[in-house]
């Protein structure tokens, strides 16, 4: 049975690199039934892209997208820093897929502010070849983690994450998460907004902000490179999804395998 969902949203799944967990993904979205889907930007990595680089997985993740789309999903793609060049195209709608820079969404009369939020990032700005640096530098860590963690299974002991660990550990990092939520919620607040929703930062979260202007629910969809989250809306009610905690049900209920996927496939979709 499919979990049917009023909206749910989803970033930094970066299709195309090591780090993308596309196979769990897939299966996600093979078990829900959402009325709207919003991607919330860095879905594909077109900084890290390459040709030698892109397996089944990951295309079945684009046809899984369309095919919601095709049987009646509202599919909103916001762009983020890594998929940047798509900006230029922003407004284009195809079927029930629309590409945007942001969204706004009235929900039981509240008003939701949603983008990607890239905007707060300096490094990306002023500075975008060190951020391309750093992009990389984290796929190399992805996948030194994963022969860790492959490693560490073998043994019987539990995965482990690096970049967490770096996150945690680095002052810089933990301030840099922390202004950026601060940051989002007083623009929200100044603005009227009732929740406001962002990816980017890879730090899946729901929580109420007061300050002496007002009050505002900053939510962040996380990542499917390391949490493996999302954000779910039904009946009035947002909540925090990981994949890890419903792994066993999601994979029991999988009827069937995902048939295989081409490039070739791919553009005979988009011809039609």
């Amino acid at each position: 049975m499919k979990r049917n969902l009023d909206i749910v949203v989803l970033s930094d799944i970066h299709l195309g690199t090591h780090g993308s967990h596309a196979k769990e993904l897939l299966y996600y979205l093979e078990s829900i039934a959402p009325k709207m889907l919003i991607l919330n930007g860095d879905i594909i990595d077109i900084w890290q892209f390459k040709k030698s680089y892109f397996p089944s997985e990951h295309l079945h993740v684009i046809k899984k997208i369309i095919d919601l789309s095709a049987n009646g999903t509202e599919v909103h793609y916001i762009t983020g820093n890594h998929d940047e060049m798509l900006r230029k195209f922003a407004d284009l709608k195809l079927g029930n897929i629309k590409l945007t820079n942001k969204l706004l969404l009235s929900l039981n009369n509240k008003k939701a502010w949603i983008f990607h939020g890239d905007v707060f990032d300096a490094s990306i700005h002023h500075s975008k070849w060190l951020a391309k640096l750093g992009g990389w530098g984290y796929d190399k860590l992805i996948q030194l983690n994963h022969i860790i963690n492959w490693i560490l299974l073998k043994m019987g002991h539990e995965k482990y994450s690096l970049s967490k660990k770096i996150k945690n550990s680095v002052k810089k990092a933990v301030k840099y998460i922390s202004d950026f939520e601060e940051t989002a919620t007083e623009l929200a607040i100044e603005k009227n907004y009732d929740y406001v929703i962002c990816g980017h930062i890879h730090q899946p979260q729901i929580k109420e902000v007061i300050t002496r202007k007002g009050t505002v629910t900053y939510m962040n969809s996380g990542d499917w490179v390391e949490n493996l989250s999302s954000l779910e809306y039904h009946n009035g009610e947002w909540r925090l999804f990981h994949y890890e905690d419903y792994k066993e049900s999601i994979l029991k209920n999988k009827l069937t395998e995902t048939p295989l996927f081409t490039l070739e496939d791919l553009k005979n979709l988009v011809t039609i």
